[in-house]
């Protein structure tokens, strides 16, 4: 009996660390994938226009007020946040392809650019944004909903 037991957990104990390593391991490759994705500078770069926004709406404040904001903004922080998503979509073997994909000629030129294609998008999205809200805001006028003036 004593010999079932000490089996039985020895087997789970060995399953465990086999499991966690295997999570670490996954983890290590998100990680990997992230940094070959350029995610972080991606999320860097974002919250740089954000701010830019930001000193548009407020241009009496300082610009050290916004350059030590700045210095608080981490890569590793967002990238902490992706990981646990990854992780809940995507196998091992995914994550592994997609290093892969993103370390051919191809992958690399779709880093390179994500940037600039990400700014382009979040211009266009926001006149798109901006024309449907003007759509919405005659169409009510229009079925009587808005008083003109």
């Amino acid at each position: 009996m004593i010999k079932i037991v000490t089996l039985t957990a020895l087997s789970l104990a060995l399953l465990t660390a086999s499991v966690s390593a295997q999570d670490s391991t996954k983890i290590k490759h998100i990680r990997q994938l992230m940094d070959v994705m350029g995610s972080g500078r991606l999320g860097v770069q974002v919250m740089t226009g954000m701010l830019g926004q930001y000193k548009k709406t407020f241009p009496d404040v300082d610009g050290s007020f916004w350059d030590d904001f700045m210095k608080e903004v981490k890569p590793d922080d967002l990238v902490d946040l992706m990981v646990p998503i990854y992780d809940k979509y995507f196998t091992d073997d995914d994550i592994r392809q997609m290093i892969a994909f993103y370390n051919t000629p191809v992958g690399k030129k779709l880093v390179e650019n994500l940037p600039l294609i990400t700014q382009e998008s979040m211009t266009v999205g926001m006149e798109w944004g901006k024309q449907i809200g003007q759509k919405v805001m005659e169409r009510l006028k229009q079925k009587g909903y808005l008083k003109n003036g």
